[in-house]
């Protein structure tokens, strides 16, 4: 606010103007010139002040939305920090829980890979045990197939045998008999036939013992074949010997993920305020000031140097206005 005292008496500054420039008037200035004035005066004054105090109003009022806008800004900036740090902290837990969960992982793929690689070590034991008795029996059953075959061909043989003595034995008492009976020719023809008799039937049983040979020996080929095959089935079905599976690969865990800290938050705009003019309603009001006196005394007919009197006016209003810039200033 403005301090300026109104010397209701005089205007000191016109007076003072008017005696540097050398004019030594009276002048007899009318009430309602006065008045006018004095009001124009005060009316810049007024004017000025106000003009003032609605700048002051609004200085404030920007004052505090630049505060209000810092103290959203900053606000803002400390939950973007916070947030930022939660979500750092939360990223960091989560992958090591998902490392830590790929190593429980691939070491329960482990433990699951060997115990079946174990047990199928078990399985591929049981079948060569297996298969060895199968190859024990077969071997077993061929030797007593051989030996049941080669039983029956010393048989054949021992049965051929002891049918070629009956034979002979046949022969002689046949012989014998054939030489008592008769006599001559009839004698000699009756021994013939024996003989020939005799040589027929070893022929048939040369024959037959030859026969159930071959046969015997086709038996044994045959029972060769059928332990060679069931040998051979036997191996067919046992087991591949196992081979140790590669191992798991062991998890690793991924690259740390690459944060960028939340960009700061700048204070919102705010419209600067619009200044009011504080020395435009003094300048009125001394111009207005200036008039009404100017017409006072105009209308007291006063008779003035023109020359003078316009320089002093044009001082009187250089004196305003440096009297306006003072105020302004201050």
């Amino acid at each position: 606010m403005f301090d300026i005292e109104f010397n209701p008496k005089g205007w000191s500054l016109l007076d003072e103007q008017l005696a540097e420039s050398g004019l030594e008037m009276n002048i007899v200035i009318g009430a309602g010139a006065i008045i006018s004035g004095v009001t124009s005066v005060i009316g810049g004054i007024v004017g000025s002040n106000q003009a003032d105090a609605a700048n002051r109003k609004a200085e404030k009022a920007y004052e505090e939305q630049m505060e209000a806008a810092e103290d959203a800004a900053n606000e803002t900036n400390k939950y973007n920090k916070a947030a930022f740090k939660v979500d750092v902290a939360n990223y960091q837990r989560n992958r090591q829980y998902e490392y830590d969960t790929a190593l429980r992982n691939w070491r329960y793929q482990t433990e699951i890979q060997e115990y079946q690689y174990l047990s199928a070590i078990k399985q591929y034991g049981k079948s060569v045990d297996n298969t060895e008795s199968r190859l024990a029996y077969n071997d077993l059953a061929s030797k007593q197939a051989y030996e049941a075959e080669q039983s029956a061909l010393n048989e054949l043989y021992t049965e051929d045998a002891f049918s070629r003595q009956g034979m002979l034995v046949d022969q002689l008492q046949n012989e014998g008999r054939a030489a008592l009976g008769q006599a001559g020719n009839s004698r000699n023809k009756a021994v013939q036939s024996s003989i020939a008799a005799l040589g027929r039937n070893a022929a048939i049983m040369d024959a037959s013992l030859s026969s159930s040979v071959e046969q015997s020996q086709r038996n044994l080929r045959q029972i060769g074949l059928q332990r060679y095959a069931a040998d051979v089935n036997a191996r067919a079905q046992m087991m591949i010997r196992p081979e140790r599976p590669p191992a798991v690969l062991k998890p690793e865990q991924a690259p740390e993920r690459i944060f960028i800290k939340p960009m700061k938050v700048l204070p919102g705009a705010v419209q600067a305020p619009t200044r009011q003019s504080v020395s435009a309603p003094l300048f009125s009001g001394l111009t207005s000031a200036a008039t009404a006196i100017a017409g006072g005394i105009g209308s007291q007919g006063y008779q003035s140097p023109i020359p003078q009197f316009g320089s002093s006016v044009g001082t009187i209003g250089q004196s305003v206005g440096n009297f306006g810039s003072s105020i302004f200033n201050n």
